[in-house]
C-alpha cells in the first residue's frame, strides 16, 4: 500500500504498550495464579469478566448511557455458542458488564448485528409510551452448517422496552431468509431521514447487500456493492454505512466500513473502507476515491494487526454529532491462543471517526475520544530534547507506561532510521519507528515477550510503505497494559497491536544515527481510574 507524502506530512513512529504475558499452556489448563492473570487485564480497555469475547454488537446511546453488546461465549475462553454480552458506560471509558442480553435458541446462535432506538414506534413494539429499542442480529444454525446447508444464516430481531436491559425475540423470526449465500450476516441498521425508511447493510460473502424497511419487520432488497472493489482475499464481514461531513466543508459523503478476514495489510483480520454516495437504494463510489482504489487496491482503517469488526454507535445526539467507533482488539490468526485464560479479548479505546480530503484523496481519521482526558492524573510537557536527554528524563521521572498517552512532534528528519523502543529488564523489546531510507513506518514485536503461543502472532514486522521519506512527524500513542494504539497526523494513519511481555515494560528510549535530531516537544499524560 502506497501513500502520498501529503497524507503523512506529519508522521513518524508510534509507541508501545504493556500487554499480557504468561506461560504457554493449553486452553483449559493454565498454571497462572489468578492475581497474575489480573495483571494482564487492561487498566481502561473493556474486557469481559470471564471467558470469550469478539465482535462489538448492537451499540446505541440512550439517556446518558452508551450500550456496548458483544459476541460472547460465557462458558469457555475460546469461541463457542455465541450470545450477546452487554456492558454500559456513562463516560465511554468505564464500562460495567451487565447480564447476558441475548441467548441462543432452537433457531440458532446469536451472531453479530446492531440496535436502533425506534422513537416513532415504526415497529409497533412500543407499549404504554415506552420507546422500543430494536436489535437486529444474525441467527446461525449450527446443525444446518454441519449438514452442509448453505442457508444456515438468517436475520432476526428482538426488542426491549427497558432501554436494552431485557429483550423479547420477535415471534415471526427470521425477518430476512437466506437467498442461498453461505456467509450472510452482521446486519447494521440506521434510519434514513432523507428517504424515511430503515436501511440495513448486510455482509454477503464478497459483497454488501442493502435492504430497506418501513417497520423493521418486513425488508426489501435494494442493491449490492463491492464484488470488484477493495480487498477480496477473505470473507467480508461487519459492514457499517453512515454519512458524515468532510472536515472543513459543507459537503457530505457516505463512509462504508467493511471488515475482512484474512488479507489485512499486515496479515489476518482488518477493516477497509469506501467513500461514496448513497441515495436510499444504491451506494456508489466517489470518483476520486475510486482512483485511490485503482492505485492501492484497498484503503485501511487501521494498519496494525489488532483492530477488527469495529462499528459505530447509533443514536448519538445531534448536538454531539460524532461518529463513535469501537473495534475488537484481536486477530483471528491467534485470538483463540493468546496467553490469557480467565478471559480472552479486549476492545479498542472508543474513537471518533472523521473524514478529510487532501489533494483529491479521502482519509477516514481516527482519534481517541476526548472523554479519556477526563482521567488525567499527571501531565508533563517537555520541549526541545535530544534523544539522550529524553532518555535521561524518562528514567528520572518514572512515567507509568501501563496507563499513559504520549504525544510527540518531530521535525527536520533526515534519511535515517528513527526508533522508539519499549523494553523491560527481561530483555523484551518493542520497536517502533520510521525508516526514511526504506520509506517505511514499522512496528516490530518479534522480540516483545511471549510469542510461542502462535506462530502467526509475530512472524514479521508490521510495515506501512510510504511514497516518500518524511521530514516531520506528529504522533499520539495510547498505552495500556495490554495494547498500543498509535494515531499519526491526527489519526490519518492508525496502528493497533497487542504484545505480551514477560514482565512490565518500564523503559522507554529513542534512538537515531541522526546526530542533529531533536524532539520538538513531548506531552506525556498518565491516567487514573480509581
Amino acid at each position: 500500500m502506497k501513500f502520498k507524502y501529503s497524507l503523512f506530512s506529519v508522521l513518524f513512529g508510534f509507541l508501545i504498550t504493556i500487554t499480557v504475558g504468561c506461560k504457554s499452556e493449553t486452553e483449559k489448563a493454565p498454571i497462572i495464579a489468578e492475581n497474575d492473570e489480573e495483571f494482564y487485564r487492561p487498566n481502561y480497555h473493556f474486557t469481559p469478566k470471564n471467558n470469550w469475547m469478539n465482535d462489538p454488537n448492537g451499540m446505541f446511546y440512550l439517556n446518558g448511557k452508551y450500550h456496548l453488546y458483544f459476541q460472547h461465549h460465557p462458558d469457555d475462553n475460546v469461541w463457542g455458542p455465541m450470545h450477546w454480552g452487554h456492558a454500559i458506560s456513562e463516560d465511554l471509558i468505564n464500562f460495567e458488564e451487565q447480564p447476558i442480553a441475548l441467548y441462543p435458541d432452537d433457531i440458532g446462535l446469536i451472531f453479530s448485528g446492531s440496535a436502533v432506538v425506534d422513537y416513532d414506534n415504526t415497529s409497533g413494539f412500543g407499549e404504554d409510551g415506552k420507546v422500543p429499542v430494536v436489535a437486529i442480529f444474525t441467527y446461525h444454525n449450527m446443525d444446518g452448517e454441519k449438514s452442509g446447508d448453505i442457508d444456515f444464516q438468517t436475520q432476526a430481531i428482538a426488542y426491549s422496552l427497558d432501554e436494552g436491559t431485557t429483550w423479547t425475540k420477535y415471534a415471526d423470526n427470521p425477518v430476512i431468509s437466506n437467498p442461498g449465500i453461505k456467509d450472510f450476516r452482521d446486519p447494521k441498521v440506521f434510519w434514513d431521514n432523507c428517504n424515511s425508511k430503515w436501511i440495513m447493510s448486510l455482509a454477503a460473502g464478497n459483497k454488501i447487500m442493502f435492504y430497506s424497511s418501513a417497520n423493521l419487520k418486513e425488508w426489501k432488497f435494494e442493491s449490492d456493492f463491492g464484488e470488484l472493489k477493495g480487498e477480496h482475499g477473505g470473507v467480508w464481514e461487519c459492514p457499517d454505512l453512515f454519512p458524515t461531513k468532510i472536515d472543513g466543508e459543507e459537503d457530505k459523503k457516505w463512509v462504508l466500513l467493511v471488515s475482512i478476514n484474512p488479507s489485512g495489510p499486515n496479515g489476518g483480520s482488518a477493516t477497509q473502507y469506501f467513500i461514496g454516495d448513497f441515495d436510499g437504494s444504491t451506494f456508489s463510489l466517489d470518483s476520486d476515491f475510486n482512483k485511490q482504489l485503482e492505485k492501492n487496491k484497498a484503503v485501511w482503517l487501521d494498519y496494525g494487526r489488532d483492530n477488527y469488526a469495529g462499528v459505530t454507535w447509533s443514536n448519538i445526539p445531534e448536538d454531539d454529532g460524532r461518529n463513535l467507533f469501537i473495534g475488537w482488539m484481536s486477530n483471528w490468526d491467534y485470538a483463540r491462543d493468546v496467553p490469557t485464560y480467565k478471559w480472552r479479548s479486549t476492545m479498542t479505546i472508543p474513537r471518533k471517526l472523521s473524514l478529510v480530503k487532501e489533494e483529491n484523496e479521502f482519509v477516514v481519521k481516527s482519534k481517541p475520544v476526548k472523554e479519556l482526558d477526563n482521567f488525567i492524573s499527571r501531565k508533563d510537557e517537555i520541549e526541545a530534547l535530544t534523544p539522550k536527554d529524553f532518555n535521561l528524563v524518562q528514567k528520572k521521572n518514572h512515567f507509568d507506561l501501563t496507563r499513559s498517552s504520549l504525544n510527540f512532534e518531530l521535525t527536520d528528519l533526515k534519511d535515517e532510521r528513527y526508533e522508539l523502543n519499549l523494553s523491560n529488564n527481561e530483555g523484551d523489546t518493542l520497536k517502533l519507528g520510521l525508516d526514511n531510507m526504506s520509506k517505511q513506518i514499522f512496528l516490530d514485536r518479534t522480540k516483545s515477550g511471549k510469542l510461542d503461543f502462535s506462530e502467526k502472532f509475530a512472524p514479521n514486522v508490521s510495515v506501512v510503505q510510504l511514497d516518500k521519506s518524511l521530514s516531520e512527524v506528529q504522533i499520539e500513542v495510547v498505552l495500556d497494559k495490554t495494547s498500543i494504539e498509535v494515531f499519526i497526523n491526527n489519526g490519518e494513519i492508525v496502528l493497533t497491536e497487542l504484545f505480551f511481555p514477560n514482565s512490565p515494560m518500564t523503559n522507554l528510549s529513542i534512538l537515531s544515527e541522526d546526530d542533529n535530531f531533536q524532539i520538538a516537544d513531548i506531552t506525556i499524560k498518565e491516567f487514573s481510574f480509581q
